[in-house]
């Protein structure tokens, strides 16, 4: 059977293989939603469809919300093709430590549009912005989606473009998004929050400076007025508030797939796009979740409180952030991958199962990370960290592997390990010099990206922006001869990439001594690794 509206209608084949379904009317939310729309979520990727569209359809089944989410995807519209063929329909499948597996099936979802100025989809986007009942324009467009500029700090081509040529003529996904935020502006200055819930800290922050720095520049060359910037920096009018997610959510994997075909549902198999993106009419996450969103809404906000998200202050906000950003999940998530790659693993759980990867997160974490925490009250720092190490990293029912989580290494380092360095430099009791751990990633980073593993075979790399300009410094590496130190050297001086000039606060002769350790011959990352946790 197919994933369409028609087979919800036969609905006893699929009760009788336990999936959850939508209880409203799915004609009646579409109306109302299309009517006088109240979020738009930008970006049509997993974590959305698994999470908030989720949330949404239990406050439709309770009768708490009456309309849904329109989605636009301004990146790979494959996605809109292969989703909208399903008719907006998500498989949502929950996959529990326990070995349980829910399937809910999402019809929270309304529409999906494509976000390019050259198709059809932009005149209906246009109509949903210059719509004053609009709350919120949500993102999950991932970090390096809000840069502006490359590696080497030029503009980007697209963004450089589209600051010349104004809003009538964008190609950048931020520059879409001004340019839609500018027929708001035009239509009545309607109030709209823009919510980042991508993975990434002060998030708010970084998209209000994207989006002022377009209408900034739009302004010196008069394409809009003055009154458009100020209307985007006025907190009554357009909000920035800053969020936390978290929610393991990876890429559609091959068993679940299996899973719901052999319940009776067809084309379930995930797809890769021209743009590398994997697509399914399915999600696969985990069942534990968070977001935390700072509660500033100038135009009212859909209740999601009611289905669990956290409200709170942006001082708070960030706290949470920090505590699982930079100390409590994503460092570890990092090492996990930079040495799970290394170490030739294949997924996340089966690293859970490594005792020398168990204790190396377990002191980055519990040793190195959380003296310097500020509990933010509403989450405990310590049990956030035990359920991440004793239960969500060792879930042998997410498929996620060091390979996906290795993506976009270098646009990480510095939040999730400089910050913490960042914190022993200003600490009366806390000394640098004592840390073990963080030098030892900085160092298996650099280890990683000579391409060869621990068995001395060579190794594919993941996606990353600097890749180009990194790979070449370790061009002629071989185990047991030194790479060139002298560009190694300035490597770590780089702010950028490891939040703080290494050479400058002691730590670069360690992690480059580190990284020889590494280098000396097959095994030779393990040993360091048992080393450093004895």
């Amino acid at each position: 059977m197919k994933l369409d509206r028609f087979t919800l209608q036969q609905a006893s084949s699929l009760v009788s293989q336990d999936f959850i379904l939508p209880q409203f009317d799915i004609a009646s939310v579409k109306a109302d939603t299309l009517a006088a729309p109240i979020w738009l979520q930008l970006g049509a990727g997993n974590i959305f469809r698994a999470f908030l569209a989720a949330d949404v359809q239990h406050l439709l089944n309770s009768g708490e919300m009456v309309k849904g989410v329109l989605v636009a995807e301004g990146y790979d519209y494959e996605i809109v093709d292969r989703l909208q063929a399903f008719d907006n329909l998500t498989v949502n499948v929950t996959l529990k430590g326990d070995g349980q597996v829910s399937q809910e099936i999402i019809a929270s979802i309304v529409d999906y549009y494509k976000m390019d100025p050259q198709m059809a989809d932009f005149k209906a986007l246009k109509a949903i912005f210059q719509s004053a009942s609009l709350q919120m324009i949500s993102l999950t467009i991932t970090e390096k989606g809000y840069s502006l500029v490359d590696g080497q700090g030029a503009l980007l081509s697209a963004v450089a473009a589209d600051f010349q040529n104004g809003p009538e003529n964008v190609t950048s996904y931020l520059g879409k998004l001004c340019a839609l935020l500018v027929e708001r502006f035009n239509a009545g200055a309607y109030p709209v929050a823009l919510v980042s819930l991508d993975n990434m800290s002060h998030n708010g922050e970084k998209l209000q400076a994207a989006i002022s720095r377009f209408a900034q520049e739009w302004a010196q060359k008069g394409f809009v007025s003055e009154a458009f910037v100020h209307y985007l920096t006025d907190g009554d009018k357009v909000s920035f508030p800053w969020s936390m997610i978290d929610k393991i959510t990876p890429r559609p994997d091959a068993s679940v797939a299996k899973l719901l075909t052999e319940a009776g549902l067809e084309e379930m198999a995930a797809q890769e796009t021209k743009k590398h993106t994997f697509v399914a009419p399915y999600v696969n996450g985990e069942e534990t979740q968070y977001l935390v969103i700072e509660d500033d809404f100038p135009n009212g906000r859909p209740p999601l409180e009611q289905a669990g998200v956290i409200f709170t202050d942006r001082r708070t906000v960030n706290l949470v952030e920090t505590m699982k950003v930079t100390t409590c999940l994503n460092p570890l998530h990092t090492t996990l991958a930079i040495f799970g790659c290394l170490l030739g693993y294949h997924s996340i759980h089966e690293e859970m199962k490594d005792q020398d990867l168990v204790a190396l997160i377990s002191q980055l974490g519990y040793q190195e990370g959380l003296p310097v925490v500020v509990d933010p009250q509403i989450l405990d720092p310590k049990q956030f960290l035990d359920e991440v190490i004793q239960v969500r990293f060792p879930n042998p029912f997410i498929p996620d592997t060091p390979q996906r989580i290795a993506t976009d290494t270098s646009q990480k380092l510095s939040v999730r390990f400089g910050e913490t360095v960042k914190a022993y430099l200003k600490s009366d009791t806390l000394d640098v010099a004592n840390l073990q751990v963080i030098p030892l990633v900085y160092a298996g980073w650099l280890r990683y990206l000579t391409g060869v593993d621990d068995e001395g075979q060579v190794m594919p790399l993941s996606p990353d922006p600097l890749l180009g300009r990194l790979t070449p410094l370790f061009a002629d590496f071989s185990l047991g001869a030194h790479s060139n130190r002298e560009a190694l050297w300035d490597l770590l001086q780089e702010e950028k990439i490891f939040g703080v000039n290494l050479v400058e606060v002691g730590l670069a002769d360690k992690v480059l001594t580190l990284f020889y350790q590494m280098s000396k011959a097959p095994g030779a990352v393990r040993q360091q690794i048992q080393q450093t946790i004895a």
